[in-house]
């Protein structure tokens, strides 16, 4: 088995514009795959992110090395991760299809783990 890092991307304005009776429901189903991957074993670890807004960006080149987020210019920002095993990056892939969240406008990002 192989570990993969599914990267979930969300854009904050459109999941905040959701009423929040309906995120709640996409939260509960959200928990629910968790749930069902640790009982397949092939959930290994899962971490949520505060809001983009919260962070800094670093890197140097000329100028100041830190900035404030948003870090990239794009709609969608890293929201959290979802550490799992597959046999593939097409399973793992069709393990991420899984969380309802793509349904609302999120992307996940499957990349293996190096060794």
């Amino acid at each position: 088995m192989t570990q993969f890092l599914l990267l979930c991307r969300f854009n904050e304005d459109a999941w905040n514009a959701i009423p929040e009776a309906e995120r709640d429901e996409i939260m509960e189903q959200y928990h629910a795959v968790l749930a069902r991957l640790d009982q397949e074993g092939r959930h290994l670890a899962t971490g949520k992110l505060r809001p983009v807004a919260s962070g800094v960006t670093v890197r140097h080149d000329g100028a100041r090395p830190v900035t404030d987020g948003p870090f990239l210019e794009t709609k969608e920002h890293l929201g959290g991760y979802h550490l799992v095993e597959a046999d593939s990056l097409e399973e793992a892939a069709a393990l991420a299809a899984r969380f309802p969240t793509l349904a609302h406008g999120g992307v996940m990002e499957v990349r293996a783990l190096e060794g």
